[in-house]
């Protein structure tokens, strides 16, 4: 199952983020290596919003990521939101029978 998360950035988030980037890419680094983040970053042209892709069973992991991440503890996102994707093709999807 794959869970997409939704950012909402302060204004003036790009200069705002500096103190917090290493530890946030620490954790992100963290969640892709024991591969339950598999894509991830800001949306461009504003950067004021961002879109995480996690896979698991349950949404534990992505719940756990956005309640520890730097830029959520520290006021950077604004809000947030889980959707369930209901994927059907690509890396870990299954794909449907016809």
């Amino acid at each position: 199952m794959h869970y997409l998360v939704f950012y909402n950035f302060v204004d003036g988030y790009l200069e705002k983020r500096g103190p917090f980037r290493r530890a946030h890419l620490e954790m992100v680094r963290e969640y892709a290596d024991n591969g339950s983040l598999l894509l991830a970053g800001a949306l461009a042209d504003p950067a004021d919003s961002a879109v995480l892709v996690f896979r698991g069973p349950t949404e534990e992991s992505a719940e756990s990521f956005v309640k520890n991440d730097p830029y959520v503890i520290n006021g950077l996102v604004t809000s947030w939101h889980m959707r369930k994707w209901m994927t059907v093709v690509g890396d870990g999807a299954p794909f449907p029978s016809l």
